[in-house]
């Protein structure tokens, strides 16, 4: 061995290293306890209802039809993970969840969350599965449709999705609207624009541009309510098609003569518009 080199399963009193321990593999091992955890409670409405109001272990275990026997110790390992506060015996959200997981927030981000939950979770479990097989382990598997098809199918469940997207990309949305050089163009395309809060950060920023949002025809609704809220229905519209998809971020400025910026999320094979 180099003795030159540091190896991190090698104790070195000499040097004074610290004993290593096994707290980090079983914390990265055991983590799904606390996942699940927080995802349960999301399912629940667990946060929503805090945010109308705080309220003790009695009201809480009838308000969600939590059974006697876990009811305090999911409640309180909640508390120990942060997400909840508990003061002379009354649950209530910590300013992260009052803010990302109350249902009736715009900032809310439990669309994700609720995806998760429903979907990811039993799918993560066939890992090893699709590491030896290469075979998927989603719905198709067992010969179920596509979770996209009745997403797009509920406008209710699709909105709660959408604004989970927005909630999870608002801060970069900002950051797109501020610093990239818009006073070179007078229009833009947002493909792939979900929600539309990327397009009506970059409208609000800079008064000089109309825009347009391209998704698939269910989030036109969406899209168009969004951007009526915040009075920017005269400067940017919604086109709808499909897509075909191959995941990139990227820019292209097309001729400069033009004034437009093309912005996607999603770097297309094939953009279908749909007449």
């Amino acid at each position: 061995m180099d003795r030159g080199k540091k190896n991190h399963a090698t104790i070195q009193e000499d040097e004074g290293v610290t004993q290593p321990t096994p707290d980090r593999i079983m914390e990265v091992g055991l983590g799904f306890w606390a996942s699940k955890t927080l995802l349960s409670a999301v399912e629940i409405g667990l946060f929503t209802g805090l945010a109308k109001e705080p309220a003790d272990l009695d009201t809480l275990r009838v308000r969600h039809q939590l059974h006697p026997r876990a009811d305090r110790d999911f409640l309180d390992a909640l508390v120990a993970l942060g997400f909840l506060q508990r003061t002379d015996g009354i649950y209530s959200n910590t300013p992260e969840t009052e803010l990302f997981l109350d249902r009736t927030k715009p900032s809310y981000i439990g669309g994700l969350l609720e995806m998760a939950n429903g979907r990811l979770y039993r799918f993560w479990g066939d890992l090893t599965e699709a590491l030896r097989t290469g075979e998927k382990q989603n719905e198709s598997k067992h010969g179920a449709e596509d979770f996209f098809v009745p997403l797009y199918a509920d406008p209710h469940r699709l909105k709660g999705f959408l604004q989970a997207m927005s909630g999870l990309s608002r801060g970069a949305n900002a950051r797109i609207a501020q610093t990239f050089p818009w006073s070179r163009y007078r229009s833009f395309v947002d493909l792939g624009a979900a929600q539309g809060d990327l397009a009506v950060q970059i409208a609000t920023v800079n008064p000089h541009l109309s825009g347009i949002g391209f998704d698939v025809p269910p989030v036109g609704p969406v899209f168009t309510q969004y951007v009526a809220e915040h009075d920017l229905a005269s400067r940017l519209g919604f086109t709808p098609g499909e897509m075909s998809c191959s995941w990139a971020i990227f820019f292209t400025t097309g001729a400069s003569s033009s004034g437009s910026c093309l912005f996607a999320k999603r770097m297309t094979r094939c953009l279908r518009v749909a007449h």
